[in-house]
């Protein structure tokens, strides 16, 4: 897994996940929300990273015991293959009572320098998650043991986690709005078009507060955009 470009980790440190999704949409992605991952903490920075992907499967009783976290191929093994600035994206399936993993791994991912946990699941040992400072995108808490409810399967490949197709190495943007997937191969351009929507809708904000009427301001005219034009050129 490549490392971002640190310019373009701080680009969209500073654009939220709503103008993401409308330039998003200008691209003709409609489905990069994913659905049911929200801060646990609502002072939550917002995070950037690139996608380490996890999946669930329906628990079979045979597969998903707790004898099953001492294999190679758990939860456990995925977190020693987190790289560092990495985005835990875990497809928990929606399934809301069973937590897919609690204090004592969420620890170890800050030990390993991941920046933080998506998932349309839950976790467990809630104040020792809050404790470890780890930032968490969860659909909630739940006292049981992932087995209660879900077999780990394996990492690093596509899931579906919250109705979204999220790939290994895809970018995830995260903030009180919830965590957007960005197509690694598009980043570039949405990087381009998102700072440039911000450093826009920054602009129709002050007029908004300076006591400007929507109409023709937001979306502006011709004569709203020749006004803008003349603003970002003298920045």
């Amino acid at each position: 897994m490549s490392l971002l470009d640190p310019a373009i980790v701080n680009a969209l440190s500073n654009v939220t996940t709503a103008t993401l999704t409308t330039i998003l949409l200008k691209k003709g992605l409609r489905n990069v929300w994913i659905r049911g991952a929200f801060p646990l903490l609502q002072d939550s920075p917002r995070v950037v990273g690139r996608a380490f992907t996890v999946r669930f499967v329906p628990a079979r009783e045979d597969l998903a015991t707790p004898a099953s976290w001492a294999s190679p191929v758990s939860s456990r093994g995925a977190i020693e293959q987190m790289p560092e600035g990495c985005i835990a994206v875990v497809d928990a399936m929606g399934v809301k009572d069973a937590g897919i993993w609690g204090d004592i791994l969420c620890a170890r991912m800050v030990k390993r320098g991941v920046r933080a946990l998506v998932t349309d699941g839950v976790v467990r040992d809630l104040v020792g998650v809050l404790a470890t400072g780890l930032p968490v995108w969860s659909s909630g808490t739940a006292a049981p043991p992932s087995v209660a409810g879900l077999t780990f399967v394996d990492w690093q490949q596509p899931v579906a986690c919250g109705g979204v197709a999220v790939f290994p190495n895809d970018v995830i943007v995260a903030d009180q709005d919830g965590a957007v997937l960005i197509p690694a191969a598009l980043l570039d351009e949405i990087v381009d078009a998102a700072v440039e929507q911000e450093r826009f809708e920054g602009w129709i904000m002050q007029e908004v507060n300076a006591g400007a009427v929507l109409p023709g301001l937001y979306p502006p005219n011709d004569t709203n955009k020749a006004k803008y034009e003349a603003t970002r050129d003298k920045a």
